[in-house]
Formats: structure tokens, sequence, C-alpha cells
């Protein structure tokens, strides 16, 4: 007699469902291995931060040079035009006429004019014992009294010329000048040779922003240099301070208003669009260093992969492990990806505060406010995120083909 057949069961019995892994699990998970292997990680993570910090750095030195630079010009005011003797047909130095200030003093939106006036052969010594080949580069003008106001200088030491010194023989050294020249105090006392006669030293002025020429010049008083180093009176360089709406307007006439009978033969200058120009030139010259720093995060990238792929390779037992436990491919793969990440963040966090400190100190030490962009720290934190993403991808998904028996068999 034949055996009964069995029964079957009416529902077929459920596969087990992995467990999900929650966030928290996900990190603990993922930090196993910057726990086990912290000097390794250290490393890694150092590559990052030096890579991100490099372009914090620069970004943050860059804006904080440039937020000088608007402080600056925020407080001497971009409403400076200058207008200077240019060269005539033949490559002379040509010559403005004697009247050119009172001439651009009839323009409307004229707020201010002001002139120096070179004098060529009056050259500047400490001593007379100098000799006249070593002349320090130091040009001597006839300075207007009203200079300082138009161009926003001020006075380092001692004073400025007034209406009693500007006819005796007193001078005031521009910044540099006086550190050529060796001047470190003002007074009576204090003199140079202008010109073969003395001249005692009233005043020090500060750099001058917006008149760099000032800066290596020795001024006299107009009555002093006519009466005394044979001046001829004609203004060399006129300074106009005009209303800001009405500046191309003031620009466009300057030339012709300062010298009619040759106005191809005046120079119209705007003293900030040269420091604008120097401030781009410097920013081009940052966009160099944040390409050095995108190649040392690149770098910094590969040291991540090869410690990653490391790691797979030292962790097959305790992937085959995990498998055999139940953990799926995809639990793998999230493991190495989230240490990978991690290991990323880490270094990018470490890079982003060195990199801001370094640019808050030399803020600091250069008197600029202490500008760091927010798109550059979150892009910073977004791109070590992204490297570490690409940097531990194939790592993770290595780690997760590997079957259970041959990561245990693997010695």
């Amino acid at each position: 007699m034949a055996a009964p057949a069995r029964s079957r069961p009416a529902h077929p019995r459920p596969r087990p469902v992995p467990a999900r892994m929650r966030a928290g699990d996900v990190l603990r998970v993922g930090a196993v291995g910057l726990r086990t292997r912290p000097l390794r990680a250290f490393l890694s993570a150092l590559g990052i931060a030096i890579g991100i910090a490099a372009m914090i750095g620069v970004v943050g030195i860059s804006s904080s040079s440039g937020a000088e630079l608007d402080r600056t010009l925020s407080a001497l005011g971009t409403n400076l035009l200058t207008v200077s003797s240019g060269t005539t047909l033949m490559g002379e130095t040509a010559r403005m006429p004697v009247e050119a200030e009172a001439m651009i003093e009839r323009i409307g939106p004229v707020r201010a004019v002001s002139a120096i006036g070179r004098i060529g052969d009056a050259k500047v010594y400490r001593s007379e014992e100098i000799p006249e080949a070593q002349s320090g580069g130091i040009a001597t003008y006839a300075a207007r009294l009203d200079l300082l106001s138009t161009v926003g200088a001020t006075v380092h030491r001692g004073t400025w010329l007034n209406a009693a010194t500007e006819r005796y023989p007193a001078v005031v050294l521009g910044a540099s000048a006086a550190q050529r020249l060796g001047v470190g105090a003002v007074g009576p006392d204090t003199q140079v040779v202008v010109g073969g006669i003395r001249f005692s030293v009233v005043g020090v002025l500060a750099p001058v922003p917006l008149a760099q020429e000032l800066d290596a010049a020795a001024l006299v008083g107009w009555p002093v240099a006519e009466s005394r180093l044979a001046f001829d009176g004609h203004p060399t360089t006129l300074y106009t301070r005009s209303d800001e709406s009405r500046l191309e307007s003031v620009r466009a006439v300057l030339a012709s208003t300062a010298n009619p009978e040759a106005p191809n033969e005046a120079d119209v200058s705007r003293p900030s669009d040269a420091l604008a120009a120097k401030q781009a030139t410097s920013q081009a010259f940052a966009g160099l260093l944040l390409g050095v720093g995108a190649v040392a995060l690149l770098v910094g990238g590969v040291g991540v992969a090869n410690t990653m792929v490391i790691s797979v390779l030292e962790r097959r037992a305790e992937i085959g492990l995990r498998r055999s436990l139940g953990a799926t491919r995809g639990q793998i793969r999230l493991q190495f990806l989230a240490e990978s990440l991690l290991l990323s963040a880490v270094g990018g966090a470490g890079g982003i505060v060195l990199g801001a400190g370094v640019s808050a100190g030399f803020a600091a030490y250069r008197g600029w406010p202490a500008v760091v962009p927010l798109w550059a720290t979150g892009g910073g934190l977004a791109a070590t995120l992204v490297i570490g993403a690409l940097a531990g991808l194939y790592p993770a998904v290595r780690a997760s083909r590997m079957s259970p028996t041959e990561a245990l068999a693997t010695p």
C-alpha cells in the first residue's frame, strides 16, 4: 500500500527580512575604522584638511584685502581726478599753464582743486656730504596748502605747511622719502639739503593711497620754491574733487580745461581705478593659488581612497562575519561609504577651521577686516563630501561584492 502523500503547508515560510540601519547605526558602524586605526585616519584626514585650508585661506585673505580696499576708498572717496603733464609730439615733457588751477576751478561740479609742481633740479640729500649721484629717487615738489584735504592725506609726525612756513625753508617729507633719508624726528634741528639749501623738516606724511607719488617726495611751499629753488610756477599735477554723479562729465573736459592749447598733452586719470586694477591683479593671483588648493584637495582625496581600499583588504574577515550574520550588500556598501564620508568630513572641518584661522590672523596682522565668505566655507565642506563619496565608492562596492565564504576564508 502506497504511503500517503505529505501535505504541503498552506503558506510558504517567509524569508527573514534584514533589519534596517538607522542613521545612528550607520554613523557608529562607519566610525569603527576611524576608531580602530586612528593614526591612519588622522593622516588621511590631514591631506583633506590641507587642501581645504589652502582654499579657505586664499579666499579669505583675498576677500579681506578687497574689504580693506573698499574701506579705504570709502574713507578717501572715489571722486578724485588727477591731471598731469604728458608729453609733446617731440617726446618732451609738456608744460601746463600757470592758470590751469584757476581754469579748472570754474568747472561747475568741481569742489576742490590743488596742485604740485616738480622742481627738477632740486635734489634731496641728508647732508652735503652725500655724493650727487646718490639721489635716492626722491622728487621735490612745490605744493599748495590745500593739498592734504584734496588728496585725502594725513600727517604722521609734525605738521603740514602753513601760511608762514610756506615762505621759508621748511619741508614735509613723504613716508618712503623720510625712511630713505633716515629721518625719524621732525623739528627745526632736523634738516635736509634741498637743491643745495638746508630745509627744516616740519612734518612727515603717512602713506597716501590715492597719490602715491607723494610718498617719495619732498614738499615745500610754493613761494619759497619760486624764490629759493628757481621754480617756474607751472604745475605738473593737479588734483580735483568733483560731485560723484558728475564725475565722468568732469573727466571729459578736464584735459581741455587744464591745457586748452594742447589738451592731448595732459593726462587725466582716476587713482581709485589704479587701486581697483591692483586689487584685480591680486584676485587673479589668488585664483591661481585657489587652483593649487584644489590640486591639494584632489591629492587628499586620493589619500582617502587609498586608505579605504587598504581598509577593505584588512577587514575582509569582519566583512565576511557581518555577511554571515545577515548583513546585506547594501549595508556593507553603506558602512564603508559612511566611513569615507566621515573621514573626509573630519578633514574638511579641520581645514575650514585652519583656513579661517589663517585668514583672520593675517588680516589682523595687516590691520584688515577679517572676511571669510560663507560660500567658501559651505563650498569647502561640500567639496570634501563629494571627494569623500567618490573616494569611498569603489572600496564600498568592492567590499559589498565579497561573498561570506570568500571573506572568511581569506587569512
